[in-house]
């Protein structure tokens, strides 16, 4: 290491007081002077460490409900100051400006404001850290005489550094803390001007109707439509129907949380990157077991997708982002069992994700095959001690907040970006095309199998029952191939086919996919329609006395 600086006076004010008392009591060992503000420095005290309060350094109180505390000179300039610079120097002299070597500062908690459930704009809008991001860029402007620490998982390495170097740390160090402050402030003003930008046209918006420069502008879409956006985002298409507009721009700032041992092969280098108080896989809590892989990750998503479509309670097992079986059931067990009835070869070395917690019976049976990973909300302590015996299993416990609103396929140049893919389809939105009505256990294993195929990659294919999976058949080229193998797939089990329904995520574009079905038993079809042949699978439907249902959209996934 080169270029070391020692720590002489730290600022510390932070949100999260998880592990602060500590880290302050290190500075102080080291004969840190600590000055601190509000409840950090009251957590400080209480832990019988000296701190110095700001306000004594800057000479004025914390004011205007604590909005105004630390923009002052003596504390900026004491920030910001190049201790190299002759004139510099001479002006923290002349106004009693001593220097602030450290800042450790993690921000309000807006992230995690805004998740809450009917959190209004004023409460969100008190959420916003003014002082922490101006220290936070003032220290980091200065790095190479300032250290700027913005997230607790920091302070064991920092420990680790200031007592090999006698409570110093090098020019290498400060230089990477800056730059991940940048990143925190980044994705802090972003998360600001995307919650922001949400409210526009919400009735919690009057509370900033005064400051609001956009009034009634409107937009001009310009293209061959010619069409205008309302202050609403609204874009009227050829048939004058309206559909919400894609955002101009978009900013994605996540931090790395970890290296990955590689990508999706061994000569590829991997790191997983999350958001801030986000949910979702990224942010799932890994209760044990080995590293994740970058590959776990790809699958376990998929797989988590998969059964947060279902309100019933779901299990499925996922093989290289397909699914191998799902299953629903009364109990965790029923569910699991029904989907490895499905695929039980293909499921050796599956991911496993649930919508319930997991029992300990359920883990038990999961745990008599190779499984990689097993997602779900919770796990019982039962649970936990069964998949205790199998080191190797990674066991993931995931908070899911509301899904995101964009999805994100990155292309040479670019990015592609697209609604997220939400659409539910109900009983009553099915159109019965052919001459026999489909029974109610028949629109219930329709909609079972629809929803399982809108998580099968194109063409898919899903054989099912009330509550199960029968045979899948994914990603390939003819949609005759997909029904090949999924029956194929039905054919190794014991399953049932015949009586069995079938969903398509596309319409068919010739009627050789209906008389495939008939040979092997099938009873009902769900597609979406739209063919210019539609006539002549429905006439093949009739045929072979097939009920068959539109649902009027498709579920493509490349």
């Amino acid at each position: 290491m080169s270029d070391l600086r020692k720590i002489r006076r730290a600022l510390i004010s932070v949100s999260d007081k998880k592990g602060v008392t500590e880290f302050a009591a290190k500075l102080a060992g080291f004969g840190v002077e600590l000055v601190s503000t509000g409840g950090t420095a009251k957590a400080i005290k209480e832990a019988g460490i000296e701190v110095k309060e700001v306000s004594e350094l800057t000479g004025f109180p914390e004011m205007m409900d604590g909005r105004v505390k630390t923009l002052h000179p003596r504390v900026h300039g004491a920030l910001l100051a190049v201790r190299d610079k002759d004139d510099h120097v001479s002006a923290m002299e002349e106004h009693g400006i001593v220097p602030i070597d450290m800042v450790v500062i993690n921000l309000y908690p807006f992230e995690k404001t805004i998740e809450r459930e009917g959190v209004s704009v004023p409460e969100a809008v008190e959420q916003i850290d003014i002082g922490g991001p101006a220290m936070i860029r003032s220290a980091s402007k200065n790095w190479r005489d300032v250290a700027v620490v913005t997230d607790s998982r920091l302070y064991p390495d920092l420990i680790t550094e200031l007592e090999k170097n006698d409570g110093s740390l090098s020019i290498e160090t400060r230089q990477r803390l800056a730059a991940l402050a940048f990143t925190r402030t980044s994705h802090y003003d972003l998360a600001i001007s995307s919650y922001l930008a949400d409210q526009l046209g919400n009735d919690d918006l009057d509370y900033l109707e005064p400051f609001n420069p956009f009034g009634n502008l409107a937009f001009i879409e310009i293209d061959e439509m010619e069409a205008f956006e309302d202050h609403e985002g609204a874009v009227a298409d050829e048939s004058g129907d309206e559909e919400e507009g894609m955002p101009d721009g978009f900013g994605l700032v996540f931090s790395k949380s970890a290296d990955l041992r590689y990508g999706e092969n061994p000569h590829q280098r991997a790191a997983i990157y999350s958001e801030n108080g986000g949910g979702g896989i990224a942010n799932a809590e890994q209760l044990q077991g080995k590293e994740m892989s970058f590959n776990n990750y790809v699958d376990a998503e998929a797989a988590w997708r998969l059964v947060r479509d279902f309100e019933h309670r779901a299990v499925a097992i996922i093989k290289h982002t397909n699914p191998s079986g799902v299953g629903l059931g009364a109990t965790n067990i029923e569910a699991y069992k029904r989907a490895l009835e499905t695929d039980p070869v293909s499921a050796f070395g599956g991911i496993v994700a649930a919508n319930r917690e997991i029992d300990g019976e359920t883990a038990e049976e999961i745990s008599k095959i190779f499984t990689e990973v097993v997602i779900a909300p919770s796990f019982s302590g039962d649970a936990l001690e069964a998949f205790s015996k199998k080191k190797n299993v990674r066991v993931l416990r995931i908070e899911e907040g509301e899904p995101e609103a964009y999805e994100y396929k990155q292309i040479s140049g670019g990015f592609l970006v697209q609604d997220q893919d939400l659409l539910t389809v109900k009983a009553n939105d099915l159109k019965v095309v052919s001459k026999r009505q489909p029974t109610d256990d028949e629109v219930a294993a329709m909609l079972f199998a629809w929803t399982v195929c809108k998580h099968v990659k194109s063409n898919a294919i899903v054989f099912a029952n009330n509550g199960q999976t029968v045979g899948v058949g994914a990603g390939q080229m003819n949609r005759v191939d997909s029904v090949r193998i999924a029956a194929m797939r039905a054919e190794r089990t014991d399953l049932k086919i015949e009586g069995s329904v079938l969903a398509s995520d596309a319409f068919f574009p010739f009627r050789d996919n209906v008389d495939e079905a008939a040979k092997i038993g099938i009873k009902a079809i769900i597609q979406p329609g739209g063919s210019m042949r539609d006539e002549e699978s429905i006439a093949a439907a009739d045929e072979h006395g097939i009920a068959m249902v539109f649902t009027g959209y498709r579920h493509f996934k490349h």
